[in-house]
């Protein structure tokens, strides 16, 4: 893309109405399915006390990420499709493509954040009591996002409003680059890196030794070999076994996370690199919505992946639609009250039931059980579990 504005070009091919309305329609689909999806997760976790835990403190961080790649990039690339032109004027340009980047990117170092803590939390348990804690993964998060920030500052300089003349008559804006292509592809390189070679390199990595320890060389499932009979028996018959397919479970679905991460954002990423090699770059409109979609399919579809894969999170976003319901009159009567609502009425059965089950069965469980094991064999015995520990892991 050149860098010169008010130019004088050929003829402006104008894409086809059916183009036009059906790549503005799936857009505006996957963006607002996304939307209202990425802000449940992030209500959720900051709602929900029992759902404050390390891991979805990253889960958390990876929504208001995928909310700003939608806010930022899906809507008004949806916006661009159906005026034909950029919407949004000269500032709009720099700091929408700021926001684009700032998104793309913390997602990027948010599924790095969440595989470490899953490697340290099943890798390393006793490690897990002093590293995996909701106060760290706060701090992480917040730094995460920090830097992110600061190397995306870069944009501000980078993207600029470029007004083109064609010889038709027709001047048409879009959010172009200040420089010639041989200096913005270096960045376009120095992205795919660090945001998307390296975090899918390090969860291939993380992820293969986790699943030597989960699923190669599982722990021993009969209470007998690992705890004295007493305690097996508080800890209630299956104790050991759900707590491993608790661990497997949310193992899964962080792995689909990524993994889903890699495939969509495939297509995008391959497209940068062979343009970067061809002197007229491949720009086939289908093939670019394509892509497009793909990106933004990848930012909506995470919540369905937990509500889908996390009977918590499943829980959550129930509780929490029914909690927006606003309290209806009383019929009858002529008290004139309002009847509680469904959040007044559950409140107590369905809140200290989360209380209890959570403070994450998949991740405490997996911590606190082990360092509880270790500690009674260094010790020679073990003390049995307290009532609310055996209630926990019985109902799980």
């Amino acid at each position: 893309m050149d860098n010169s504005s008010n130019q004088t070009m050929d003829a402006w091919n104008v894409s086809s109405p059916q183009y036009r309305v059906i790549s503005t329609a799936i857009l505006l689909l996957i963006c607002a399915a996304g939307v209202a999806g990425n802000a449940m997760v992030v209500l959720v976790v900051l709602s929900a006390k029992h759902m404050r835990t390390p891991t979805n403190c990253y889960l958390a961080s990876l929504a208001a990420a995928d909310l700003t790649v939608l806010t930022a990039a899906g809507l008004p690339a949806a916006a661009d499709g159906a005026a034909g032109s950029w919407p949004f004027g000269r500032w709009g340009c720099p700091c929408i493509t700021y926001l684009q980047y700032l998104g793309i990117n913390a997602s990027s170092c948010s599924i790095a954040a969440f595989t470490v803590e899953r490697y340290i939390a099943i890798c390393h348990p006793i490690r897990a009591q002093f590293l995996c804690t909701p106060s760290r993964a706060k701090k992480i998060v917040a730094l995460l996002w920090t830097l992110t920030s600061a190397y995306c500052v870069m944009w501000f300089y980078l993207a600029e409003l470029q007004v083109s003349v064609y010889a038709n008559g027709a001047t048409v804006r879009a959010c172009g680059y200040r420089v010639s292509r041989k200096f913005y592809l270096p960045v376009y390189f120095l992205d795919f890196a660090l945001f998307f070679a390296a975090p899918l390199l390090l969860s291939a990595v993380l992820y293969g030794l986790i699943a030597r320890i989960l699923f190669l060389n599982p722990l021993p499932s009969d209470p007998k070999e690992r705890r004295p009979a007493g305690e097996a028996r508080l800890r209630g018959r299956g104790g050991s076994g759900s707590t491993a397919a608790s661990r497997r479970q949310v193992t899964k679905m962080l792995a689909v996370v990524v993994v889903l991460f890699a495939v969509l954002w495939m297509p995008y990423r391959t497209l940068v690199v062979v343009n970067s090699f061809l002197e007229r770059p491949f720009m086939n409109d289908w093939f670019l919505l394509f892509c497009r979609a793909c990106v933004y399919l990848n930012s909506a579809i995470n919540p369905l992946i937990y509500n889908a894969m996390s009977q918590k999170f499943r829980a959550a976003f129930l509780k929490l639609c029914r909690c927006g319901r606003s309290d209806k009159p009383a019929r009858g009567g002529g008290g004139g009250g309002a009847t509680p609502s469904y959040c007044a009425v559950k409140e107590s059965s369905v809140g200290d039931s989360a209380e209890r089950f959570a403070v994450d069965m998949e991740e405490t469980t997996v911590t606190e059980e082990l360092l509880t094991e270790r500690r009674g064999v260094l010790a020679g015995s073990s003390p049995p579990p307290s009532s609310g520990e055996a209630h926990l892991e019985t109902e799980a």
